[in-house]
């Protein structure tokens, strides 16, 4: 049964942000003193305001908690109609609180973050419109208000990677991911054309309804809803913006890794579970795509020194996870959105403890330039340590109630390809191990490698304690919503499932196999940057290792294979049509001058011979009036 709310209540937890937004960049710099006061309080402003909503939700029965709110009429053509309007359901509830949640921490830690810069409240401005953008994305009752908050995402995200646009490198990313999301949005287009064109329709129930009779059409757009989420999630073969957006502002990095943008992919995936559901092709290429790009990523992530970079490399691999789980059907899904929301608490938490690291460092990005920082920073090093231990799985951390399992179910899967996928889940968490021991040790362990006039300093106040309320996420989110199938039960009105899906831990062996890979990573990370005890460490020589710290020659295999045979097909069909338009005007202007050779012999500079012409005209004229009377 579908209930119905108020569009003007719905709206409240878009409007707080998105009247933030409007008033910090549209207001000039009147608002310069008080703009980042506004900022962050519109973001808490909309998370209690989704609370309130998960709150009513949670007092309906399971069958009534999926409530519409419509808005308007957005398009009427023929037998088209759109109707905008917002959908509050478990699903999209979960990702308001998980947006604004984290979101709100993150405004918070920006105001010191950021106290130094004469920009400041055009910086808020921006986190505002990010997300604004992403909460009409999960909020969107159809495909066209979801394509629109979709299309903000990607804006704010270029202005926002680019916020320091004096810098070249900045400008560069910025721009970079502009173009591959927009490889990734055509992908969504077009499937939304197909929906309008087997379906006549773009609503969620519409659609969904008839995607099961579709038969390849299903398959269709399935795939190309695929294409849209390896933009926006950083799959592969679109990843290739993400460790490249590591040149915004640290907050950004953790506002796009933890909570908005990349997550972005996930939902549309899952929100499409029906899709996929009729369309088992389509749903085996998400599996897919998320193994291979969650091995790429955690093998960057083996070989980077700087140190948001090794953490963009983590969140690649933790997405793949997953999309690995979405790809696995009703026994995954509500995994993946459980992970989604663990690693919300933990990689913002990594990354804010980064931004720590550098405010305390002067901007030191280079991991070779830390170590020995837990006794000068040892809230950071202590916050930092619990995201760790909760991306790691280790328990009673995080990661453990939600990863593990996501390898468990990989390998339930029948036949050959679950000892495929399961392989490839196991084998990240080994990874995943390594380098983030390796990101513990280069900081806070070792011998000390910064130069005698650093003076490292924890952080103010304002930036520590949204680190510690991360830390406590990371430590406990995942038992919470572990216990009792809390998420599972939650979720089961929209993504349906088995309700053992949320006591994933029934299989201990699993579990222990999984310990074992982790402990064995985490040994060799040890043995290798502990035991060595390398004075400043060096990057190895190895081809392997060279082609990770160059992200796996992405970015060489985009130019080879897209972005010079593309240069060269457009200048082959350019240089005809540049051809004959040069013919054009060069015959044009032949012509003029031509003709301007032949009236100039008019011109003699003898008066007379005006005369005779002006002579002639008017005979002309006289003799004309003449006929006519």
């Amino acid at each position: 049964m579908t209930q119905m709310l108020s569009g003007s209540a719905a709206w409240l937890i878009v409007g707080f942000p998105a009247l933030g937004a409007a008033v910090l960049l549209l207001g000039g710099r009147r608002t310069d003193r008080w703009g980042h006061y506004l900022g962050v309080a519109t973001v808490p402003a909309a998370f209690v305001a989704g609370l309130s909503a998960m709150l009513g939700l949670a007092g309906l029965a399971p069958q009534q908690r999926v409530q519409h709110a419509p808005l308007f009429t957005w398009l009427s053509v023929g037998e088209l109609r759109v109707e905008a309007g917002l959908l509050l359901d478990p699903l999209s509830l979960t990702f308001v609180l998980l947006i604004t949640g984290v979101g709100a921490l993150i405004h918070i830690y920006s105001v010191a973050y950021l106290a130094d810069d004469p920009r400041r409240r055009r910086f808020f401005g921006y986190l505002n419109l990010f997300v604004a953008a992403m909460l009409l994305l999960v909020l969107a009752d159809d495909f066209v208000v979801l394509f629109i908050g979709w299309e903000g995402v990607g804006l704010a995200s270029y202005l926002l990677i680019g916020f320091w646009q004096h810098k070249p490198a900045a400008a560069v990313a910025a721009k970079k991911a502009f173009v591959v999301n927009r490889v990734g949005d055509v992908g969504l287009l077009v499937a939304m054309m197909l929906m309008v064109a087997a379906f006549g329709s773009l609503d969620f129930d519409t659609v969904f309804a008839a995607a099961g009779s579709s038969g390849g059409t299903a398959t269709a757009i399935g795939l190309l809803l695929l294409l849209a989420a390896c933009g926006k999630s950083a799959q592969l073969p679109l990843q290739s913006w993400l460790l490249d957006a590591m040149e915004g502002p640290t907050p950004v990095s953790a506002l796009i890794h933890a909570a908005t943008m990349v997550t972005a992919g996930v939902y549309l995936i899952t929100r499409s579970h029906e899709i996929y559901a009729a369309a088992p092709d389509a749903r085996l290429a998400v599996a897919l795509v998320g193994a291979a790009t969650l091995l790429f990523g955690a093998i960057i992530g083996c070989a980077k020194y700087d140190i948001k970079q090794a953490l963009a490399a983590s969140t690649m691999s933790q997405i793949g996870y997953m999309m690995l789980a979405a790809g696995l059907g009703p026994a995954g899904y509500v995994l993946a959105i459980t992970h989604l929301v663990v690693h919300g608490f933990f990689k913002a938490g990594l990354f804010l403890g980064a931004g720590s690291v550098m405010h305390a460092m002067r901007d030191e990005v280079d991991m070779r330039r830390y170590g020995a920082l837990r006794a000068a920073l040892p809230a950071t090093f202590v916050t930092f340590g619990a995201g760790y231990l909760a991306i790691i799985g280790v328990p009673p951390f995080s990661g453990f109630f939600t990863k593990d399992p996501i390898i468990e179910v990989a390998f339930g899967t029948a036949g050959p390809l679950g000892w495929v996928l399961g392989t490839a889940a196991l084998a990240g968490a080994g990874l995943t191990a390594f380098y983030m021991t390796r990101v513990l040790l280069l900081t806070f362990f070792g011998p000390r490698r910064w130069a005698e006039q650093a003076h490292p300093h924890e952080s103010p106040p304002t930036m520590l304690v949204p680190m510690v309320v991360l830390a406590l996420g990371s430590a406990g989110a995942g038992l919470l919503l572990w216990l009792g199938g809390r998420m599972a039960a939650w979720l089961a009105p929209v993504l349906g499932g088995p309700a053992e899906a949320g006591t994933p831990h029934a299989a201990w062996g699993w579990t222990a196999l999984v310990l074992s890979i982790v402990a064995a990573g985490v040994a060799v990370a040890w043995w290798q940057h502990v035991r060595l005890a390398r004075p400043a460490p060096r990057a190895g020589s190895s081809w392997f290792g060279r082609a990770a710290r160059r992200d796996l020659y992405g970015d060489a295999f985009n130019e080879a294979v897209v972005m010079r045979p593309g240069r060269a097909l457009a200048n082959w069909l350019a240089d005809p049509a540049e051809r004959a338009l040069d013919r054009v005007v060069t015959g044009v202007g032949g012509t003029i001058a031509r003709g301007a050779v032949v009236l100039r012999t008019a011109q003699t500079g003898y008066v007379r011979g005006y005369a005779l012409w002006v002579f002639g005209g008017a005979t002309l004229l006289l003799a004309a009036f003449l006929v006519g009377w």
